[in-house]
Formats: C-alpha cells, structure tokens, sequence
C-alpha cells in the first residue's frame, strides 16, 4: 500500500481533468522547476514561468530540467514585480492558479492580496493543509497554520467556511469540522475554547453552511472517539473530523510540522479566499509535496 493513499487519491482524482494552466512566480531554484516539471509530466498543471529569463534557465541547467516546452514571461527585476505580473496574468485570464517559486512568502502575498489589482475575493484569506497521516483513515484538514495569525471570530468565521467549501471540492459532501483549543469547555483565559461556541452557532443559523461543527476539543478527543468517550464528551464530530480549526497560526504551525516530522505524515496546501487558487510552497517542501498541492489546485479550481 502506498505511504501516502489519501493524496494519491486526490492526485488521481486530479488528473482526469484538463492541465490548469498556472504561473510558477520567481522559479528560480532547482525544487521549484523540479516540481513545475513533475506537475505538467502529471498532466495537471501547464506552467507559466515568470521571473527573469537568464536566472529561469541558469536554474533549469544546474536542476535538470528542460524548460524549452513552458511559456516564460520574462520579468528581469526584483520577486516583487514578478508576483505582480503573475496576478496581472491571473486577471487577464492568461493563468488561473500560481504557484510561488524561490521568492519570499510576503512578496507574493503582498501581490496577492493588494487592495488595488490584488487577487481578494468575497472572504478573508485563508490557508488550508492537507495531512496524509500513515495509519488514518481520512486525510486531516488543517485551518489556518499559513496565513492568519491571531484571526478574530469572524476571520475564523472565514476560515472555516473556506476550507469547508474547499472539502466540498475534494469529495467530502458534508465535513466534520473540530475547533480545536486547550480544554473541552469555555474558559474565558482561553481565547479558541471562547470563540467555538459563537462558532457552532452560526453553523447552526446558516452563517457556516455545508458542514458539521462542534468543539471545543482537545487534540485527544478531537481525533480518538475513546479519548471523547472516556471523558463524557458526545459528539458526531470527536473522533472523526474532517477539519481541525487551530486556535491560531503557532499551534497551526506546530500541529501540522509535528505530523509531518514525528508523525512521518505527508501534506498539502492551497491558499483560499482569493480570485485563484495559490499553491504557497515552503523551502523544506518535497517534490512530492508540491506536485500534491497542485492537485488541489487542480480541484478546487474545477469545483468551485
């Protein structure tokens, strides 16, 4: 059995529709091109390359990778501008996913998200990861460990219903969405255990649609039903979410770094809230990980 049978489901999934045309900002580092490459020999992704010509094909030689096939959109100036021409390609149509390359996260979200000719759409921004943990019977979705750092209620109100939409376009009909926190009841010390029940009651009023949502939860009885069981917690969310809301970016960021490195799980992940689809990659990412998050790409572009 594969080590990874819930993304390679996704992938799969993926490629039984036509190639997103998508812009690889700034690739100019041998990962980039390598999973740029990977991605279009899949057949889900048809690169764009945007960035200076001369650093494009310095990279592609020292990677390996022959780029004579992919469109490049010379830009010979600093990252920032070839984010801005990556979201000037996605308004004209010309692209309609990005995915970053070798720049830093803030100089293509600074583009992305700019009030004048920014990618914003109707919501706020969000992030969401895909977990592939050995040994779970459903991948996790994790919201939001990239994006939002101490988001309010009504960014959380946000976050939850972009990746609860997002599970729609994966094949999840009706996710169960945990929000996460420290403890299993309200403490008013505690700002995420505050925030669910505001939370469960606009999933309950309409104001969250498409999905269950309960907590507060620990991380115990959130994805083992003993763990709920043992401590009188009656829940149809406790021991089989879809989606774990984080409290916040650090625990985000810590729960889903202890998934991949102690939990030897793979991920995935797509920025969501914006006009486009954004494949926001990190330094340490695999190959693997990269070519799984433009699957997603691929999915929520077609079933949004």
């Amino acid at each position: 059995m594969s080590a990874r049978p819930h993304l390679e489901r996704l992938i799969a999934r993926a490629r039984q529709y036509a190639p997103l045309p998508m812009a690889i900002v700034y690739p100019c580092d041998r990962d980039a091109l390598l999973a740029a490459a990977a991605a279009a020999k899949m057949q889900l992704i048809t690169p764009l390359l945007v960035g200076p010509r001369d650093r494009i094909h310095a990279a592609a030689e020292t990677a390996g990778v022959d780029v004579s096939a992919f469109e490049l959109h010379d830009i010979a100036a600093e990252p920032a501008a070839a984010a801005r021409a990556a979201v000037a390609l996605c308004h004209a149509g010309r692209v309609r996913a990005m995915m970053k390359g070798s720049l830093h996260t803030d100089e293509l979200m600074g583009a992305a998200v700019a009030s004048a000719g920014g990618l914003r759409g109707a919501r706020r921004i969000s992030h969401v990861f895909v977990i592939d943990v050995p040994g779970h019977p459903r991948p996790l979705l994790i919201a939001d460990a990239v994006v939002n750092i101490t988001p309010s209620l009504a960014a959380k109100r946000d976050i939850v219903q972009n990746a609860v939409d997002f599970a729609h376009a994966i094949g999840i009909a009706c996710p169960k969405v945990a929000i996460l926190s420290a403890v299993e009841s309200v403490n008013p010390a505690i700002a995420g255990s505050v925030d669910a029940p505001a939370l469960i009651e606009m999933a309950r009023s309409g104001e969250i649609s498409g999905a269950m949502v309960d907590g507060p939860f620990g991380m115990d009885n959130a994805i083992s039903a003993e763990a709920a069981r043992i401590k009188g917690i009656r829940s149809e969310v406790a021991g089989q979410p879809d989606i774990l809301l984080v409290p916040g970016l650090e625990a985000g960021n810590i729960l889903y770094k202890a998934l991949v490195y102690l939990a030897r799980g793979e991920c995935a992940g797509l920025v969501l809230g914006a006009k486009v689809p954004i494949v926001l990659t990190s330094r340490a990412d695999s190959i693997e990980s990269r070519v799984a998050s433009c699957a997603l790409a691929v999915l929520k572009e077609k079933n949004q």
